[in-house]
C-alpha cells in the first residue's frame, strides 16, 4: 500500500492569532481518517493511505480557498510502498 505525507501552509500569516483559512485547514486533516496529524503555527504534517492524504488534499484546499488563504503550499512525498504506483 502507498503512503503518502503532506506538508502544507496557508497564506497570510498572522502571528497574532491563527486565521480562518489556516483553522478550516487543519480541522479538515484533524477530522480525515490520517495515521498522523502534526499541526503548527508555521506549517502542518499529515500521513496516511494515498486515497485518504489525496481526499484530505482536495477538501483543505477547498476549505482553506473558500476561508480567505490567498496562497497554500504543499508537499505530497511518498513515505511507503515507492515503486507500487497509485491504483
Amino acid at each position: 500500500m502507498v503512503r503518502l505525507r503532506v506538508e502544507f501552509t496557508t497564506e497570510p500569516f498572522d502571528l497574532d492569532e491563527p486565521p480562518a483559512h489556516a483553522v478550516a485547514a487543519r480541522e479538515v486533516v484533524q477530522g480525515a481518517a490520517l495515521d498522523k496529524v502534526d499541526v503548527g503555527p508555521f506549517g502542518n504534517t499529515a500521513e496516511g493511505g494515498a486515497d485518504e492524504v489525496l481526499g484530505a488534499v482536495d477538501a483543505l484546499l477547498r476549505a482553506a480557498l473558500r476561508s480567505g488563504a490567498t496562497r497554500v503550499s504543499l508537499q505530497v512525498n511518498v513515505v511507503d510502498g515507492a515503486g507500487e504506483g497509485l491504483g
